[in-house]
């Protein structure tokens, strides 16, 4: 396993910058899959159901083509990239070991609906079609076109969540390198503030206006 070591009263404080700037990058690899996903996905599908399954149509072109599950494949970069602030391989793995057994059971039920509901062309395209390794040959253009409104609608509170992820690692950072906790106006907290602003435009536009209406 590795780890990172944190020294007190560490003198410069963007020593870890870089692998900071990975990890967030890996973060948002995984929300361009689910905004992929989202925004060219059939309406009343590809959605963050909590309440009940929901799906309209079988989505088979653009990610759905190559992979069956898209949005659990982002959802793993988003959360592997806040995994990896940890720095501690063995949380890492045991990380990776809880999304795997907790996915693996949303998608056995998701799968089980979209059966029922669908049949055999359901079960068609998902005898060809992987779980999570894509199958790049098997790409499809996407027969939708892509929905700013509703990744939008949809994406920005993985956005802001993940911001807030980092801020609050960067301030854990800061207290073991410092003894301090104090808010620096870092990159960190500027993209915060930043998507927080969004995020809160966003809401109110969705609650006042019907631009945000999908």
């Amino acid at each position: 396993a590795f780890v990172l070591q944190v020294s007190n009263n560490d003198p410069d404080p963007t020593r870890f910058q870089w692998f900071w700037f990975v990890a967030f990058g890996i973060s948002l690899f995984g929300l361009l899959i689910r905004a992929n996903a989202v925004g060219r996905a059939a309406p009343n599908t590809s959605g963050r159901n909590t309440k009940k399954q929901v799906a309209d149509c079988v989505n088979k072109s653009g990610l759905y083509s190559i992979i069956r599950h898209p949005l659990y494949v982002g959802n793993f970069f988003m959360w592997m990239g806040v995994a990896l602030l940890t720095a501690n391989g063995w949380f890492i793995l045991f990380f990776i070991f809880l999304y795997v057994v907790y996915y693996e059971r949303i998608m056995f039920a998701e799968e089980q609906f979209l059966i029922g509901k669908f049949g055999d062309e359901y079960t068609n395209w998902s005898v060809e079609t992987p779980a999570v390794l894509p199958r790049m040959s098997h790409y499809k253009p996407s027969v939708n076109s892509f929905s700013v409104r509703r990744v939008l609608k949809q994406e920005i509170t993985g956005l802001l969540l993940l911001c807030v992820m980092f801020l609050f690692f960067d301030q854990i950072y800061e207290f073991f390198a410092f003894q301090s906790l104090e808010l620096n106006m870092d990159i960190w907290l500027m993209l915060c503030l930043g998507v927080g602003l969004l995020y809160t435009v966003i809401k109110i536009i969705q609650k006042t206006t019907s631009l945000l209406k999908t």
